[in-house]
């Protein structure tokens, strides 16, 4: 038998229902399912993605990993099936923040739904940090200063887009961008618009069809030390700005 049959078995059987009744929500005979679960025939497309609906498991799950491994009924659930492993606590019953290491970045948004992969992660917990799923996504780049390539945003899950409040910063991991760190503003109903606290990075919009996940900004961690002298293209337009507002203010006082 394979992995999938195991597991159609497995859930079929903790759901207490028999295989003739579940062959009758998918639409097809009970012999032909039967055979799925025996091992001996593979679903087409547009069955496995019924079975994948039908429990509520995505089909990457089902083909690839053990489901008696893993707490199915505690995962977080995603739009499209995706899941999110359970929000897991450490021996004193404080939140893990799970942490995504540099090294991992670029393959996140390929393994975020992949319970061992998740699994894998180092874990740290903060006690002020409480009543959420946390993760500690790595900072790359200069667009959202104070924070510097190197630092460490932990973010609370966001589950609905409608969530999201314009003005505040967000980790949002995309098909397209992978991970990225920046200020939201609602662009319409199925959009978002993406800003750099560093202007002289340019706003740009991202689908809703396109996002994976939204972590909303909670802490943040540094790894390198801040220093306040830093002559930064951010840094050169901040004093260049507030020399104009000096003017303005000597010019206003004069006139």
């Amino acid at each position: 038998m394979s992995l999938f049959s195991d597991n159609i078995r497995h859930l079929r059987v903790k759901k207490s229902i028999s295989q003739e009744k579940l062959a009758e929500n998918l639409l097809i005979t009970r012999g032909r399912y039967v055979k799925y679960e025996d091992g001996s025939s593979e679903p087409p497309y547009d069955i496995l993605k019924r079975i994948s609906y039908y429990f509520y498991v995505s089909i990457d799950i089902l083909l690839s990993v053990d489901v008696q491994k893993i707490p199915i009924d505690d995962l977080l659930k995603l739009g499209d099936n995706r899941i999110l492993l359970p929000i897991a606590v450490d021996q004193e019953g404080e939140n893990v923040i799970e942490i995504i290491p540099h090294k991992a970045r670029a393959g996140y948004a390929s393994g975020y739904a992949d319970p061992e992969y998740i699994e894998n992660l180092q874990h740290i917990s903060l006690p002020f940090l409480r009543n959420g799923k946390f993760r500690a996504f790595p900072v790359e780049g200069d667009s959202m200063p104070p924070h510097k390539e190197g630092s460490f945003i932990v973010g609370q899950y966001v589950e609905r887009l409608g969530d999201v409040m314009d003005g505040k910063t967000y980790i949002i991991v995309t098909k397209t961008e992978g991970i990225v760190y920046k200020r939201l503003n609602k662009n319409g109903k199925n959009a978002l618009m993406l800003h750099s606290d560093n202007t002289v990075y340019l706003p740009y919009v991202v689908k809703a069809s396109e996002i994976l996940e939204i972590w909303e900004y909670a802490c943040s961690i540094a790894t390198k030390e801040f220093i306040p002298d830093d002559l930064s293209a951010e840094s050169l337009k901040d004093m260049v700005r507030e020399l104009r507002r000096e003017i303005r203010a000597v010019s206003a006082k004069i006139s």
